[in-house]
């Protein structure tokens, strides 16, 4: 690959730069304060930037969301300490859903195949009822089914087939009569 090559003057940010430089201001005195805020205060922020968000959902401190306005929360969604969603593409979560802490929801990756290293983006889609426990890896183009739980640290890519457990890297899928919590 020859980094020298790579152009992505034709992604599309979604929104227009001022809004993106408002969005990053408001993320750092808002999103990563030294002092306790009320999660209602972020929602609130959230969906002043453009995410559609759900009743009840809680963000919890340290949370990193590039652009909001990709962003769908369902009803119910917690988003754990030092949550990380890269929404280049569109992000939905469904209702009943915890993003426990640290996890990475990634829709963005590069063509390491092409010199100009294109960036590629895809959505992820999280069913309802679903758990991402810590420092887990959805990748770009994942699709959850509904009652999936990823297991701690695990990385997912590919979207299984049908709720079950997937824990790991690469992760081993287990039947979803297997989840005990």
């Amino acid at each position: 690959m020859d980094l020298s090559r790579f152009d992505n003057r034709d992604f599309d940010r979604g929104a227009p730069c001022w809004k993106e430089v408002l969005w990053r201001l408001c993320q750092g005195f808002f999103f990563q304060p030294l002092w306790h805020l009320p999660s209602s205060i972020r929602v609130a922020l959230l969906r002043g930037f453009g995410a559609k968000m759900g009743e009840r959902v809680v963000i919890r401190a340290g949370v990193n969301i590039s652009f909001p306005w990709r962003l769908e929360l369902g009803d119910h969604v917690w988003l754990g300490e030092d949550v990380m969603i890269l929404s280049l593409a569109p992000v939905k979560i469904g209702s009943n859903v915890c993003i426990s802490q640290r996890a990475f929801l990634c829709t963005g990756s590069h063509d390491h195949r092409k010199d100009t290293f294109d960036l590629v983006v895809k959505p992820i889609t999280i069913g309802d009822g679903c758990w991402v426990a810590a420092s887990a890896f959805i990748g770009p183009g994942v699709e959850l089914p509904v009652g999936t739980v990823v297991g701690v640290g695990s990385v997912v890519l590919k979207s299984p087939e049908a709720a079950c457990l997937l824990v790991g890297n690469p992760p081993r899928v287990l039947p979803s009569d297997r989840i005990d919590s």
